[in-house]
């Protein structure tokens, strides 16, 4: 191969990991499979070698570009939503929902049965179900940061409560406190006022000294 060669395959190539790199950022990052450019029926090996091969693809050591390593990021989040049994079955569980939802609505509706390479299905069937599952992810992401809202709202009135109690608290302490440390002083203005001589009155009227 000549150098002419040589240089035009390196572009070509590194054209491919740029276009790769913009696809990971462009795909909606709720969806694991999108991210990975999987379809739902992935198996765990599909998972493995997909992201083997994207990974090695924009691995930021092999490729400089100025979001590959966030690119980087979201394939590794996607892989290991995808190999963790948990968040894996949740996707499965609204991929399961969204198709059985489009299946629905057919007349007469067709049975959660029916393959997605049924005949009576529209050649758009894969796009409608990715459609409504990203439907659904956004809207079960808004419910999760909304309840993620309120519950740092009721975290932060307990919080305001419970320094309002340790302020009372404290203040209760100091103004104890206080008064003790002024206890010589009162009992000292007491005395003092007690042994002041009383007036008494005399049968003219005017005040002596008794």
């Amino acid at each position: 191969m000549s150098t002419n060669d040589r240089e035009i395959a390196v572009e070509a190539s590194n054209f491919i990991k740029e276009l790769e790199v913009e696809r990971v950022m462009k795909s909606f990052k709720l969806n694991p499979f999108d991210v990975l450019d999987l379809p739902f029926n992935a198996t765990e090996n599909d998972v493995k070698k997909q992201y083997r091969k994207k990974s090695l693809l924009i691995h930021p050591d092999k490729f400089k570009h100025e979001r590959g390593v966030e690119a980087f990021d979201w394939l590794k989040k996607a892989e290991q939503s995808l190999s963790n049994k948990e968040p894996r079955e949740d996707i499965d569980r609204i991929v399961l929902y969204a198709r059985r939802g489009l299946l629905a609505q057919f007349e007469p509706p067709l049975p959660p049965t029916t393959t997605d390479d049924d005949p009576m299905l529209p050649t758009d069937w894969r796009s409608q179900i990715l459609q409504e599952v990203r439907m659904i992810l956004i809207d079960e992401e808004v419910a999760r940061r909304r309840a993620i809202k309120n519950t740092l709202a009721n975290e932060g009135l307990e919080a305001q409560k419970k320094e309002e109690e340790i302020a009372k608290r404290k203040r209760k302490i100091e103004d104890d406190k206080a008064w003790e440390d002024n206890r010589d002083a009162r009992v000292n203005d007491w005395r003092k006022f007690s042994k002041k001589p009383s007036k008494k009155k005399s049968k003219n009227g005017l005040d002596v000294l008794g």
